[in-house]
Formats: structure tokens, sequence, C-alpha cells
């Protein structure tokens, strides 16, 4: 199994706490930088070959990493696009194997990777039924499916809220490529990744998959990332 890791947007809503640091190299405890946590969590469960899309201040992240057996891949477009592209700049790397794809600005506790990389499912996107009310990226699911999805969703039609991660299994990769490649095509350059996924759903199943009790979060405002902070002191991480 691989694992592919989004890092190339800016994370304007954060920006001013991170002294223009990517997002993924917060400092999450101890001086570990969230990426690196990552990584390290992937290898403990038996996932080696890891490759990770920058754009924004990619000399940062490549730094940081610098020796590590990671395979890197650069969005130049960072700033006009968004996660399909960076994406479909790693193509050739979304081949031969099941993968599991997350933006790298997400935060799992270490039970997140022992349940997604058991799943037998395909594709299968990560979502969690405790949060309604204060959900970004909302799902309604019937039947363990994604039916419906987006930030607009009423509380009283939203089953939880999106994690940010995905696992596709290689057999489903040439649907996704094929379809990435033709949406790229179109010009669709400025949605997430997910919408590669969200596009198939009325002729092919996405899965949905409930994470909760466990613990995530995405560095996307400070009061998320004060809750991982929160999190890995109470578990002495």
């Amino acid at each position: 199994m691989k694992a592919l890791l989004l890092a190339a947007g800016r994370g304007t809503r954060i920006s001013r706490y991170l002294n223009g640091a990517p997002k993924c190299t917060v400092d999450i405890g101890n001086g570990m930088p969230l990426i690196q946590y990552t990584i390290n969590a992937l290898n403990k469960h038996g996932i080696t070959d890891i490759a990770i899309v920058t754009g924004y201040c990619h000399e940062v992240i490549e730094e940081l990493l610098a020796g590590q057996n990671v395979k890197f891949y650069y969005n130049p477009f960072f700033d006009v696009t968004n996660s399909i592209a960076s994406a479909w700049f790693a193509r050739e790397f979304l081949c031969d194997d099941d993968v599991v794809v997350m933006n790298a600005d997400v935060f799992c506790s270490d039970g997140i990777y022992s349940e997604v990389l058991n799943l037998n499912m395909s594709p299968v996107m990560l979502y969690d039924t405790s949060r309604i009310e204060e959900a970004d990226y909302k799902f309604y699911c019937e039947d363990g499916k994604v039916v419906r999805y987006g930030k607009e969703l009423a509380p009283e039609e939203t089953s939880g809220e999106y994690v940010g991660i995905a696992k596709i299994g290689k057999d489903f990769l040439p649907h996704f490529l094929k379809r990435m490649d033709d949406m790229i095509n179109s010009q669709q350059n400025s949605v997430w990744w997910e919408n590669v996924l969200y596009s198939l759903s009325a002729e092919k199943a996405i899965n949905a998959y409930d994470i909760c009790p466990q613990f995530w979060a995405e560095v996307d405002y400070i009061e998320d990332y004060e809750r991982i902070i929160s999190f890995v002191k109470s578990e002495r991480i």
C-alpha cells in the first residue's frame, strides 16, 4: 500500500499564526512537525512508499524531510489551482497498488491509521459522525455510501464531517485517473481532489467509514491547532 500526502496549499485561514510556514510543518509538540508525525505513523503501520505533493514554500518541506525515504512532486500552479491539480501532478504515483490519499494538514490519532488500513472497501472516504453542528465539509450518507456532500448542507441533512482521508484500491484507480484526466483537460483545476470521487458517485458507490470516536483535527483554524496540541499533551505522543 502507498500513501499520497497533499501539501501544496497556502493555508490562508490560519497563515497569520504560522509565520508563513506551510500548515503541515506546524509543531504539534516536543518539536515534532505534523508532516513528520504523519510519515512516522504511516511507517509504523507498514506504509513506506510515500509521496508528497508540494507547492507553497516547497523548499521548507523538502528541507525538513531531506534524506528521508519520500518522493516529492511539485505543483507549480499551487496559487491558482486546487488539490485536484496537485493529485494530477502525482498521477504516475497513483498506480500498481492501493493508496491512501490524505490532506497533509490533517492530524490523526494512531487508531485511525489502524482502522483505515484494514478496511476491505474501495474507494472509501473517512468521516466523523460526532461533528455535525461544527462540521466544515459535510457528508450525508445512506447505507454506508456518500450520497450528498458540501459545506452548505443543513445540520438535519448532515451525517458527519469529512476527515480529509480516502483509500482507493488499485482496481478502482484506473477509473479515478481517467476521470481526473477528463476534469483537468476540461479546465476543472480549481476543485478539490475529492471532487474526482464525488463526480463518480452517480455511477459507482463511494463508501463512507465513520472513524468516531477516534481523534482527528485539520490545521485550518487556530482552534483546530489548539485541539491537536491538547490531544498530543494528553496522550504524551
